[in-house]
């Protein structure tokens, strides 16, 4: 059972034209009433975001969500949320950094004065920021596989959207003002399971004996320990006070603790008392959500849990560093604390590989362990002064691939070092060529050019005019070293429609309802005899759009380029011969739309999560806008 009377309590909840909604859609589908009682329509409404938001069965269509495929409700979900509380504001936001920007240039005696195309890319900028940072909190609070109840996800997200940034001098939340260009707050995963064990605490009492037993296990003070009233009244404080309370029991790990690697692995067994586990992470300086009592209790639920402790001041192995949550008889994830997003530090990368060899389901780990360690290893020759060789700035500038980790977010170290590097003296060694052979518009180009780093010309791409481009040419970037344009072979034809469906089958590609509808459809058609294909792969920043594009006028600009849309079929034999995609990314495939069974235009798009690599049909209306860094797949023409 949830918490319906907290939230009756709380929110008044049961009142509200949702809940009537969902009592409403419930008692459709059943053909049963939903009893009149506050808690029960409450539930009611409960079970309904569950099945929508998590889906914990599986039985919605999957869309792309970050790095994996959530249910589609939860795409809708959070368009109503970015309409309702970050697009209206767009203007304000716009005027708003503008002002900031504008103070900021006269501070350092320059005028400045946006007019109105500045203030739409602004507010452009501004919004997407906003996005970014609510998409984090949708993201985090829809994961099945986080440890928190319905109820408890409901409570933060309401209130999140009514938080600004937090104030570390003051100990505080600021409270959001409309139009608004301040980031929602950081996700804090420690602080947040700090909130539901003392929020379970004052509504079950055997939650707050567990409670207060496992704090006396830890010597926890006379005056600190929890008890009924105390409890009560945390739940009665805003979430603002309670989040801030959360992030204030943190600890913390200094510098030096972070030197130490000795000390030791110490497993906690599934179906085991969570009170040990909770013990060994209060106030030690992590931000893990097992923190939380509760959230400990779940995850042991779930599988074994691993922890290894380093050795403090007085040689005992008592400070977290390393946590191997198993889902079963599989490892579930892989988190540090070398920031707020769980990434490993540089000195846990071989203890954690020792580790995970040792355990079913390493192998999925196996590309973030390897590049954690020669992220490590070039991060150490930086400090100590060392010159990085030419493998090492390809490696850092992710020129062959992108860098894994095991955090929530990217390495922060990967940008810290490319911030003290000068790319412009790095792009002829990362090359291969001398300065001079570097042009940077067409004019500078000659014979002896072998690489071009700018803005794309009409015409780049048409290999019948070598005026624009020699062949020598190796290398082609609109900026070094985030701006390279790749290229691709694929092969096609020569396979009929079941046979390339009974191939992505054998190979375990997952492949979604609306990417089955599209293969399905008439115009999706297959070359009889096999044919290779030359594909560029451009950005739409790549494009020439700083902000965003449609549909239409991407393809168009293409065409300018040289380049052609793909046969359709280039979107399942690329998915098939396209193994090694890097976690996380998206690749569309520029094609002529096809209407799927529900009438719905749609491409293909190539994605690989941590469940795997997937095939999917995506939206693509010729007025859907497209974000600067959405990636599609062209045919060079021949």
């Amino acid at each position: 059972m949830e918490k319906p009377g907290f939230l009756k309590e709380k929110y008044n909840l049961h009142n509200t034209p949702e809940v009537d909604s969902a009592a409403k859609r419930t008692e459709a589908k059943t053909k049963e009433k939903v009893s009149q009682k506050p808690e029960a329509r409450i539930q009611n409404y409960l079970d309904r975001l569950k099945h929508l938001a998590l889906d914990p069965d599986k039985k919605q269509k999957r869309e792309m969500f970050g790095y994996e495929p959530r249910p589609r409700a939860l795409s809708l979900l959070r368009e109503m949320v970015m309409n309702k509380y970050v697009r209206p504001n767009k203007e304000k936001m716009a005027e708003g950094a503008a002002r900031v920007e504008e103070r900021a240039a006269r501070e350092l005696g320059i005028e400045a004065h946006y007019g109105e195309q500045e203030l739409e890319q602004r507010g452009e900028i501004a919004v997407e920021d906003l996005e970014k940072s609510l998409d984090e909190w949708i993201k985090y609070l829809s994961d099945a596989n986080e440890p928190y109840p319905i109820w408890f996800r409901y409570y933060v997200f309401r209130n999140i959207l009514d938080l600004g940034d937090y104030d570390k001098d003051k100990g505080e939340f600021t409270k959001r003002s409309e139009g608004t260009i301040r980031l929602f707050p950081e996700v804090d995963r420690g602080a947040l399971g700090y909130v539901q064990e003392r929020m379970e605490a004052s509504k079950d009492l055997e939650a707050l004996e567990r409670l207060l037993k496992a704090q006396k296990t830890i010597d926890t003070p006379q005056d600190q320990l929890i008890t009924k009233e105390k409890a009560v009244s945390f739940a009665k404080l805003s979430f603002a006070k309670q989040y801030a309370e959360g992030i204030k029991q943190a600890g913390e790990i200094t510098s030096e603790m972070r030197e130490e690697k000795g000390g030791k692995w110490v497993k906690y067994q599934k179906g085991t008392d969570p009170t040990a586990l909770w013990a060994s992470l209060q106030n030690k300086g992590t931000a893990w959500c097992t923190k939380g009592f509760a959230t400990a209790e779940t995850q042991l639920k779930s599988g074994d849990f691993y922890v290894y402790y380093t050795n403090d001041k007085q040689g005992k192995p008592t400070i977290p560093r390393i946590a191997i949550r198993m889902q079963e008889d599989s490892i579930g994830e892989v988190r540090g604390v070398a920031d707020n997003d769980q990434n490993l530090e540089g000195n846990m990368a071989d203890i954690a590989e020792k580790k995970m060899a040792e355990l079913p389901g390493a192998e999925r780990y196996r590309k973030a362990s390897a590049d954690m360690k020669t992220l490590t290893a070039i991060d150490k020759k930086v400090r100590s002064g060392q010159e990085l060789k030419k493998d090492d700035l390809i490696f850092l500038y992710e020129i062959n691939s992108s860098i894994e980790g095991f955090g929530y977010q990217r390495d922060p170290r990967i940008e810290e070092l490319r911030s003290k590097r000068n790319s412009k003296e790095d792009a002829p060694i990362v090359l291969d060529c001398k300065p001079e052979e570097i042009a940077h518009s067409t004019g500078d180009v000659d014979d002896n050019t072998k690489a071009y780093i700018g803005k794309l010309p009409l015409g780049i791409f048409d290999t019948s005019n070598r005026r624009i481009l020699p062949e020598g040419v190796e290398h082609i970037y609109t900026s070094f070293p985030e701006g390279k344009i790749r290229k691709m072979e694929v092969f096609i034809g020569g396979k009929s429609k079941e046979e390339l469906k009974k191939e992505l089958a054998m190979k375990n590609i997952k492949v979604t309802s609306y990417a089955t509808s599209v293969m399905d459809g008439n115009n999706f058609t297959i070359k009889e005899s096999s044919e290779k294909l030359e594909l560029v792969r451009l950005t739409v920043k790549d494009l020439g759009f700083s902000n965003s594009a449609t549909t239409q006028e991407i393809f168009d600009k293409a065409k300018t380029l040289g380049l052609d849309l793909c046969p359709a079929e280039v979107g399942p034999n690329l998915r098939l011969q396209y193994e090694n995609q890097p976690l996380g990314e998206w690749v569309y495939v520029a094609m002529k739309p096809i209407t799927d069974s529900g009438g719905n235009p749609r491409v293909f798009n190539l994605v690989r999560d941590v469940d795997g690599l997937w095939l999917h049909g995506y939206w693509a209306n010729p007025d859907s806008r497209w974000r600067p860094g959405s990636e599609f797949v062209f045919c060079l023409r021949k």
